[in-house]
């Protein structure tokens, strides 16, 4: 499934091919996040001319609509969706976390886990979960129309079997960066029962000829907060139970330097010969920190929200990004990115964009999106150009970027 390609001489940067029923993708990549089968304002087929390689859906948003038996019915994800790609499916164990410690701590996954280089402590928002976890499992309700559900580790497994992506994650427990040592070490310690349950229920309903994709793999995933024992214990553990790659999932501390040290613990634990992916992390200074730790694919919803919010990327400007809202490009006759090769910038200019934007125009939101998505690929393009060439640092200094 995995082929390792290059590793590099002074660090855990690699590249290499993840064979998937749908398809290759080379490594390291940035996988799109399709929530619902969907990157927001962008079909298919554009995605494949853009570069995009995998995609990434949501068993827990599917089950609730349409329900991972329509999806089936309809010939799985890629029949559903028409997206011909590799794809992978999260299990729910965010959404788990974000209706449960998230609403009781006020913390998210992506800005607020790292609220900013101050190892700042987030303050609780007093608000109740919606979720009860127990041994057996996840109760929630519903976020539209309020019924009540049970994720078990083994429903997880048949729900993702239905849906028939390439890669399935299991259901685990996301910590957040309030929970204590206590707590955090107890959630992985469930986390690890989880995954053997889940691991027992995928070989069980391995030979269903009912379910779309008899083809898929299983990546385990790794909890344990910030602790450094927590993390390499979790990695030993998930490491040694036969997943076909791995995933880094959980609270990753209260800044970008713990990220780091999350992964300098985690990742030396895995088996080499497996694929390390990073869940919902992939913000442009973020790439070159995970991938010089060794991450060969990652996720982030990020640039696809911050796109309709008028924010668009470009090196070389504060943080690589300019908002579109800003009345400075109101006469700018100039493409986002004069280099970009994507169908907005060969089309259009940050002053028709802006117009677009501060109008409400929905077409404004398909644009910027993709925008955002070729400028990631172009870039995931030259650091696996660097990491082979063992130029992966002068390429971090070419974006001003020193990884942590």
């Amino acid at each position: 499934m995995f082929r390792e390609l290059h590793r590099s001489s002074h660090s855990f940067a690699r590249t290499g091919e993840l064979t998937t029923p749908h398809g290759v993708v080379y490594t390291p990549a940035f996988v799109g996040v399709a929530t619902r089968a969907s990157i927001k304002a962008v079909e298919p087929e554009i995605l494949t001319g853009l570069g995009i390689e995998m995609v990434i859906s949501n068993a827990y948003h599917l089950h609730l609509r349409p329900g991972e038996d329509v999806v089936a019915q309809l010939g799985g994800l890629h029949a559903f969706s028409g997206w011909r790609g590799p794809t992978m499916t999260d299990s729910g164990g965010f959404q788990v976390f974000s209706l449960g410690a998230g609403k009781e701590h006020g913390v998210g996954k992506v800005a607020s886990v790292f609220p900013g280089s101050a190892p700042e402590v987030p303050r609780r928002s007093g608000g109740r979960g919606l979720v009860r976890l127990s041994e057996e499992g996840a109760a929630f309700r519903s976020i539209l129309d309020g019924s009540s559900h049970l994720f078990t580790p083994e429903s997880v497994m048949t729900i993702e079997r239905k849906l028939g992506a390439d890669i399935i994650l299991p259901l685990d427990e996301c910590t957040s960066p309030l929970h204590d040592y206590a707590y955090t070490r107890d959630a992985m310690e469930r986390t690890h029962r989880w995954a053997r349950r889940a691991t027992a229920a995928f070989r069980l309903l391995a030979d269903d000829p009912t379910f779309p994709n008899p083809s898929q793999a299983l990546f385990g995933i790794v909890q344990g907060g910030a602790y450094e024992d927590l993390r390499r214990e979790s990695a030993r553990v998930i490491g040694e139970m036969g997943f076909d790659g791995f995933a880094v999932g959980g609270s990753l501390g209260r800044s970008k330097d713990d990220m780091a040290h999350v992964l300098d613990w985690t990742v030396p634990q895995l088996p080499t010969n497996r694929p390390r992916h990073l869940l919902g992390i992939g913000e442009i200074e973020d790439i070159f920190a995970c991938v010089e730790r060794g991450i060969d694919t990652f996720d982030c919803a990020a640039p696809t929200r911050m796109a309709r919010n008028g924010t668009v990327f470009l090196k070389g400007a504060p943080r690589h990004r300019i908002n579109l809202r800003n009345a400075t490009f109101r006469t700018d006759d100039r493409p986002i990115d004069p280099t970009c090769d994507c169908p907005t910038c060969r089309s259009h200019s940050r002053g028709y964009l802006q117009h677009l934007c501060r109008s409400g125009e929905l077409s404004y939101y398909r644009l910027a999106t993709i925008h955002n998505l070729r400028f990631l690929v172009k870039l995931l393009d030259d650091v696996r150009a660097a990491v082979a060439s063992e130029r992966l640092p002068n390429l971090a200094r070419e974006w001003d970027v020193t990884p942590a």
